[in-house]
């Protein structure tokens, strides 16, 4: 890949935004250029009167794998979590609905994308862990996003084991709105009854669905970015990090 490529691809088509994670090389973690780069596709998006709606889809196996650790590992330990939880903000406050469309793997802070959607669909390929419980951290930032929506035993049960769990799982909590076998054929009429809808009535809808997660973020969200900063300068999140990036287990591991 050269430095010219962009690590998020847009398009519009027939009313519809496309926003495509495409780094592959790092599976879409969440960098700070492929964030900006996220973040200005949804200002595209915003400010363009013939897109109705967004899908934030992917290239690759994985949809997001979360922070890129080979950043968070390094410099301020603030960034990454005031990072996402800008794009996830952007995500919800966005005036128009924004689709999540998985068929790969979901890891923590890709959790807090999909949950930051209006509506999310995933393929048969859709895997799904809170990984941070094993890493030395906690999924305190993408609970902006996700705990308004979720079924609280859900929460606790894959948030506490870090344990992979499929599309089917993922929509009986409430992360997903539908688990299908073909995403592209489920979205469709989705995306047709929203082409139906007005910008103004989708804009004010939009206000109402998401009017429990912004105030979340109002209240909690300085909170949760400091939660996660103290957590990723701490010894023994770095053990964590440390042992993913150079596949061993963590010495805390039995």
């Amino acid at each position: 890949m050269t430095a010219t490529e962009p690590l998020v691809r847009y398009r519009v088509d027939r009313a519809v935004a496309t926003l495509t994670l495409d780094s592959p090389h790092n599976r879409n973690a969440l960098s700070g250029a492929l964030v900006a780069e996220l973040e200005q596709g949804l200002a595209d998006a915003a400010k363009d009167p013939s897109v109705r709606a967004v899908v934030l889809t992917h290239t690759g196996g994985t949809f997001c794998a979360g922070a890129d650790l080979s950043e968070a590992t390094n410099g301020d330990p603030t960034a990454n979590p005031r990072r996402l939880v800008a794009a996830m903000r952007a995500v919800v406050e966005l005036p128009k609905p924004v689709l999540a469309q998985v068929d790969g793997h979901v890891r923590a802070g890709g959790l807090g994308l999909v949950g930051a959607c209006d509506l999310a669909v995933a393929g048969p390929k859709g895997t799904f862990a809170f990984t941070e419980v094993r890493l030395g951290l906690a999924p305190a930032a993408i609970s902006l996003a996700l705990l308004p929506r979720l079924d609280p035993r859900g929460a606790a049960r894959w948030y506490l084991t870090g344990s992979v769990f499929d599309s089917a799982e993922a929509q009986r909590i409430g992360l997903l709105t539908e688990a299908a076998d073909d995403t592209a054929a489920a979205l469709e009429p989705l995306l047709e009854a929203l082409r139906l809808a007005s910008p103004q009535g989708l804009a004010e809808t939009k206000r109402l669905v998401t009017a429990d997660v912004l105030r979340t973020f109002a209240r909690d969200g300085e909170s949760m970015v400091a939660q996660s900063a103290l957590l990723f300068g701490s010894d023994e999140a770095r053990e964590g990090m440390r042992a993913f990036l150079e596949r061993r287990p963590p010495n805390w591991a039995e």
